[in-house]
């Protein structure tokens, strides 16, 4: 008979459960170990070569650079390809409609505009600001006709800024961060790249090739935040010379460092409602503030002129530059990534898009709970996309106006610094120009400061899963980062920080295997997803405390307390 006590005890509440229910595996001790220790030592190694060898690193980054650049640009190319075909799968599929993060009863965490905002606050925020205007004015000369254009010459530029930025760059990041998304939020294991990617393998593998894949993403999020925030400093200390009159140098832009730091601490401090969230939605405030300044007081008529012939340029051209590999120019081997077009812009942004991946990606994964995978695709391409091309249209085509009435004074600007065309393009609408400057400064700190939050809320996963980490950790990781960035940018100089930012860029190229194999791995759960796989995602989004869920030696999920299999049977993992 039970007795009183035991009475007492079934009455007292339960703590709450953490949903989604971790189902995977935890690294074993001397896997966690590896994981939390090489990172910085590699990282302490990699800055001590790089400040006392400086030449001859960045030599070998600019040989592995061509090296790249001249073999493999048909692999990025197919890439960006194979990830755009993921994501229109998951559109127009069943499996699209049928399946959603969190499980069938899940509602979204955010609302649509707050999602966006933080979206787009990691993705691109702080690279956009500057391209928008750099890149159409770089390539108003020189870049690969776009049919359809005409005389318009200079609309090349735009139409290559659109799809560089654009709809494709977005889907690389998508097709990564739906894969950690249903594993995380649907099959319950850590948002780590590990638990994603490595059930493909033979069992006798999974082990290290799990350490393997979680280091080189943790790798690729330390270098990729350290090195912009180095560059974020830089394009800061821009800003503030265009209206301040103060001279940009090691002085400022270690006193800027310290201050985004902190301010990026505060928010990771208070979390992502609190702060990643509210920041996000500021940016999203001011950016439209900025944009739809330019566009009324500055050259209207040109801009909706410009924008229409761009736009159409851009749809009726996008299949035919998705594929585009210049491929005379591997008719005999590059003697440099220089001698290549695609070697100064396409390979080198979708580079840059794979190596940023693991955060911005970790992060949309983090923060999308709730929504169909239908949904989620089309909010994480199709909407960014849309906002990028107006940005690009306004900003890039008020750029080329007024680089015509100054006689090229914006080309002059960007070619002496890419920061500075942004600011003198400002400075040039009338009435309000002044005001935009500070509007413009403003942003790339906040844009900095949510992308930071973002990357330490992935990298905090990556180092902590299954134990998920706390407020003070992410503080500790945004300091480690900072600490980074002031070494490279103080010590190093402006060139040493290039050259570490492009050695992580050429560094997705073998990370680039790594996500072929997740995004083949996700293909695969998903087409195999039948009854007993759909009880799994309810079980591991049940809040019922009285529900438990083990996985017992095989590697199978169990549900209940008393062991008994989930429906249908044992789910294997």
């Amino acid at each position: 008979m039970p007795s009183h006590h035991d009475s007492d005890k079934q009455n007292e509440p339960m703590e709450p459960v953490v949903i989604p229910r971790f189902t995977g595996r935890d690294l074993p001790p001397i896997g966690r170990l590896v994981i939390q220790f090489t990172p910085p030592l590699a990282i302490f190694a990699l800055i001590v070569m790089v400040l006392n060898r400086p030449e001859s690193v960045a030599e070998t980054i600019y040989n592995m650079r061509t090296f790249v650049t001249s073999g493999f640009t048909w692999l990025f190319i197919l890439y960006s390809l194979f990830a755009v075909a993921v994501c229109a799968w998951l559109v127009f599929s069943k499996i699209g409609k049928q399946v959603r993060l969190g499980g069938p009863s899940a509602k979204p965490e955010y609302s649509n505009f707050a999602w966006y905002s933080m979206l787009f606050a990691c993705g691109q925020g702080i690279g956009l600001i500057f391209w928008s205007v750099a890149q159409p004015i770089m390539l108003r000369d020189e870049s690969p006709v776009v049919q359809t254009l005409g005389d318009n010459v200079a609309g090349n530029g735009l139409v290559w800024a659109y799809f560089h930025w654009g709809f494709t760059a977005w889907a690389m990041y998508c097709v990564v961060a739906v894969c950690l998304a249903y594993s995380h939020h649907n099959l319950g294991k850590s948002l780590t790249f590990r638990e994603a990617t490595v059930d493909i393998l033979p069992h006798w593998a999974r082990g290290g090739a799990g350490v393997v894949v979680e280091l080189l993403a943790i790798m690729a999020t330390i270098l990729g935040l350290s090195t912009s925030f180095g560059f974020a400093a830089m394009q800061f200390s821009s800003g503030l010379s265009s209206f301040t009159g103060v001279a940009s140098g090691p002085g400022l832009w270690l006193f800027v460092i310290v201050g985004l730091g902190t301010a990026a601490a505060i928010s990771a401090f208070f979390g992502i409602s609190r702060g990643m969230r509210m920041i996000s939605e500021t940016n999203s405030v001011l950016s439209i503030v900025l944009v739809v300044a330019a566009f009324i007081f500055g050259p209207t008529l040109f801009i909706i002129s410009n924008i229409t012939e761009s736009f159409g340029a851009f749809f009726m051209n996008f299949i035919a530059m998705s594929f585009w590999t210049d491929a005379p120019s591997t008719a005999a081997p590059l003697n440099s990534w220089q001698e290549s077009w695609n070697g100064w812009w396409t390979v080198f942004i979708w580079c840059w898009v794979i190596a940023f991946s693991p955060f911005v990606a970790g992060f949309i994964a983090r923060i999308s709970r709730g929504r169909t995978l239908r949904e989620f695709v089309i909010g994480v391409t199709v909407i960014p996309s849309l906002i990028v091309m107006v940005w690009i249209g306004v900003l890039g085509s008020a750029a080329i106006y007024y680089d015509n009435l100054t006689d090229r004074g914006i080309s002059a600007a960007v070619s002496d610094n890419v920061a500075s065309g942004l600011f003198v393009m400002l400075d040039a609408v009338p009435v309000v120009g002044s005001l935009l400057l500070v509007v413009a400064t403003i942003l790339v700190a906040t844009y900095y400061v949510t992308s930071l939050d973002a990357g330490t809320y992935a990298l905090a996963d990556f180092v902590s899963a299954p134990k998920r980490a706390g407020a003070r950790f992410r503080v500790v990781l945004v300091i480690s980062i900072a600490t980074v960035a002031s070494i490279l940018l103080t010590l190093g100089g402006t060139a040493v920080v290039d050259t570490v930012q492009t050695g992580t860029i050429i560094g997705a190229f073998p990370f680039s295997i790594v996500i072929l194999l997740m995004i083949i791995n996700m293909i695969r759960r998903l087409l195999n997803r039948n009854r007993e796989i759909r009880a799994l995602e309810k079980m591991v989004n049940d809040p019922d405390p009285r529900m438990t869920v083990r996985v017992n030696d095989e590697g199978e999920v169990l549900a209940n307390d008393d062991g008994d299999l989930a429906p249908g049977g044992a789910v294997p993992r």
